[in-house]
């Protein structure tokens, strides 16, 4: 367990205390379908973007790659409302229960980020594209 995971007090009001952030300030988000179940996305979140995320009920994660806060759907208009948000045991993952707003959350143009499976070796395509990435990112 990190070693910045110092508050055992499950029923603190700090909640952004009592995650186990990494290093680099960041926690792993998963995002997951309120009424089906699937992951439709992997992101990270920093303290702002959690915060952010808990007053809003909208998605807000970090962007590891623009190094700058990204509100889920502000380019594509696929945000996704926030139903309940979850830690893990031990504190440094983050599970979003979410409604996918236009039902794509990857930037290919799909419902999910996850849409390869490996079959026989081979990483199959298991899902089709919605919507060009095109019209969605003009």
């Amino acid at each position: 367990m990190s070693s910045d995971f110092i508050d055992t007090d499950f029923t603190a009001t700090d909640f952004i205390g009592q995650v186990a952030w990494n290093e680099a300030g960041l926690a792993p988000a998963i995002a997951q379908d309120a009424n089906t179940g699937r992951i439709l996305m992997v992101a990270w979140m920093d303290r702002e973007a959690l915060a952010l995320t808990a007053s809003t009920k909208r998605a807000v994660y970090w962007s590891r790659s623009r190094r700058k806060l990204w509100r889920k759907g502000e380019e594509s208009g696929h945000h996704q409302d926030v139903l309940d948000i979850c830690l893990d045991c031990d504190g440094d993952v983050i599970l979003l229960k979410i409604r996918q707003q236009g039902g794509i959350a990857c930037h290919t143009g799909r419902e999910s980020c996850f849409f390869r499976t490996l079959k026989d070796g081979q990483w199959q395509v298991t899902d089709e594209v919605l919507k060009d990435p095109e019209t969605i990112y003009k």
